[in-house]
């Protein structure tokens, strides 16, 4: 009795058919964002630069390059005045903010247990913003003026007999008005932060006896620094690049570096408002530079 073989057959391998190559999708997601940036911040920036060594005359400018500006600039008491002014307001606002806006920012984000009504709050800062810039700064006027609502109710109440005049036209009257339109930069990430905190770790630290102020030195204030990292950068910004608050409410008795280039009767300085530019932009630069090596932002948001 025979047995025949029987041979197995073997799987046959078919190659996978052969798919079209996908283009990069990292870089078609980046794409508009680092086009955006270089057509309008990269590109502006090396313009700036540029017309920074352009030869300033009386009636022209000439696009020969040249020292001149940067020499006057930083060799003129008047452009230097002004920087130093302008690093001692931003030093006074970035103050002021944090001093008004952290209370607040702490009342709505940590003992506001509503979410609802926290939102509402939030909101309630920002309602000015739905008015033109130049209103807000403007309405002041008639704030601290001679005959202004603050004079009025100081003497109405008996604190003052005479008017107070340095409330306007003068760096006070430029850093409340400056304090209060930028504030909610500070309160918004501030209360951000503090609304993420849990509870129950303060909780925790008042059942083993800790009273507000080591809490808030221990747990809260530590927690809270990337949002006063983040509102000090915003109100950093705006504060180095101020020019507009400080022509309505000074009187134009303060100088900043933008009320010296825009000075009414004077043709307008180019390369002197480049070597400026840049100046102000090394130093926003800078002080970002600063503030983000306090907290590593990344790792805390």
């Amino acid at each position: 009795m025979t047995m025949a073989a029987t041979s197995h057959d073997k799987p046959v391998e078919t190659a996978a058919p052969s798919t079209p190559r996908q283009p990069n999708r990292t870089a078609l997601l980046l794409a508009p964002g680092v086009l955006w940036m270089l057509l309008f911040l990269v590109a502006p920036i090396l313009m700036m630069v540029y017309v920074s060594f352009w030869t300033q005359t009386t009636f022209k400018i000439e696009p020969t390059l040249t020292l001149s500006s940067w020499i006057t600039f930083f060799s003129s008491d008047t452009y230097l005045g002004a920087l130093w002014t302008t690093i001692r307001i931003w030093l006074i606002v970035l103050v002021s903010t944090l001093l008004v806006g952290y209370p607040a920012a702490l009342f709505v984000g940590l003992f506001v247990k509503n979410k609802t009504l926290s939102t509402a709050l939030l909101v309630l800062c920002v309602i000015p913003f739905w008015t033109s810039f130049l209103i807000r700064v403007l309405a002041w006027r008639p704030m601290l003026g001679k005959e202004g609502a603050i004079n009025m109710i100081l003497m109405k109440i008996g604190l003052i007999t005479q008017p107070i005049e340095v409330l306007l036209f003068s760096e006070l009257s430029v850093i409340i008005g400056m304090t209060q339109i930028y504030c909610v930069f500070m309160v918004g990430p501030i209360a951000f932060m503090l609304g993420r905190i849990d509870g129950s770790v303060i909780e925790a630290a008042q059942d083993l006896g800790a009273g507000f102020w080591r809490i808030f030195r221990t747990i809260i204030l530590p927690l809270s620094m990337p949002g006063v990292v983040v509102g000090a950068i915003f109100v950093s910004v705006m504060a180095l690049g101020e020019f507009a608050t400080s022509a309505a409410l000074s009187g134009r008795k303060l100088n900043l570096p933008g009320n010296i280039l825009v000075t009414p009767g004077r043709s307008p300085r180019w390369a002197f408002a480049a070597v400026a530019g840049v100046v102000l932009t090394i130093l926003m630069g800078a002080v970002v530079a600063a503030m983000l090596r306090v907290v590593d932002l990344r790792k805390e948001l």
